[in-house]
């Protein structure tokens, strides 16, 4: 999966577009978007999220998996991202073997290496065991580093996800990484989880929604949280923040630019038309 040489979603659908023999204007006329956030979706400075690759689709008359280009997996991973979802769906069902936390420990190290490496063969490997493990463990031991270590792996879930737009695991992964950290909550261990939360309300275009848990989580940190705790929750909730304005900024302009569309197709329509060829116009014509 490392090695995939499919396309990424800004080019994929650039391709699309030209093969229908569509400019990036009519396009986004079509699809009620504005060009500038086209552009930049095409050259891979604004994320493709499902809502727009919807209007897209619409547009184009393709799905939008075809426009979101939905990353697949070499045959040899099939057997493991299935085990993926399979843990993912067992969420409240624990092993019966018993999970040494030393080693768990280990492994959730481990697999946050790989992440922050983009290792995601490597992280796809560990991830279905490692899912299960937590899961057996956070139940058995009950404790707060338990469930978070369970919310951390749910954490790499979601990111791994996201990165391949496997939305329907995506969603679940965040869901449950919340769950977990109500479990035995901490300040901190929220504030994680609302910034995947609002991770996911960006990557499905609701940019104010992901704003509204972003500043929410904030006022949680600033008062639950100290010291380099409270610089590192407030630090990774502005970021995500300021990708989540960026994006609404976007949305805006594409309101603003469909606005003054809407008014230049009205002000067309009701400009008086010429008379036909041939014609003067007059009604004075002999019969």
């Amino acid at each position: 999966m490392g090695k995939s040489t499919e396309l990424a979603p800004g080019v994929n659908l650039a391709g699309l577009r030209k093969e229908r023999g569509l400019t990036q204007r009519r396009l986004a006329r079509l699809a009620n978007v504005s060009v500038s956030l086209l552009s930049k979706i095409e050259v891979g400075d604004r994320t493709l999220t499902p809502a727009i690759a919807a209007d897209l689709g619409r547009a184009m008359g393709v799905s939008m998996a075809e426009v979101l280009g939905q990353a697949s997996v070499p045959q040899g991973d099939e057997a493991r991202l299935a085990g993926l979802r399979s843990a993912v769906r067992d969420y409240d069902l624990p092993g019966c073997q018993a999970v040494e936390g030393d080693a768990l420990r280990a492994s959730v190290r481990a697999a946050g290496r790989h992440r922050d490496k983009a290792e995601v063969d490597r992280l796809l490997a560990l991830l279905p065991g490692l899912l299960r493990n937590a899961t057996t463990y956070a139940y058995a031991a009950h404790t707060t580093e338990g469930w978070m270590a369970l919310s951390e792996v749910y954490s790499s879930v979601y990111w791994l996800a996201a990165r391949h737009r496997w939305m329907d695991m995506a969603e679940p992964a965040v869901t449950r990484q919340s769950w977990a950290v109500e479990q035995k909550a901490t300040p901190l261990g929220r504030a994680i989880a609302a910034r995947d939360r609002a991770g996911a309300y960006l990557n499905g275009g609701d940019f104010e929604g992901g704003l509204m848990v972003v500043d929410r989580a904030i006022g949680q940190a600033q008062a639950g949280l100290s010291g380099q705790e409270r610089a590192f929750a407030v630090g990774l909730l502005n970021l995500r923040g300021m990708t989540l304005a960026g994006r609404l900024k976007d949305k805006k302009e594409g309101k603003k630019e469909r606005r003054k569309e809407r008014r230049r197709r009205s002000a067309t329509s009701l400009r008086p038309g010429r008379p036909p060829h041939g014609s003067s116009g007059t009604g004075t014509g002999t019969a």
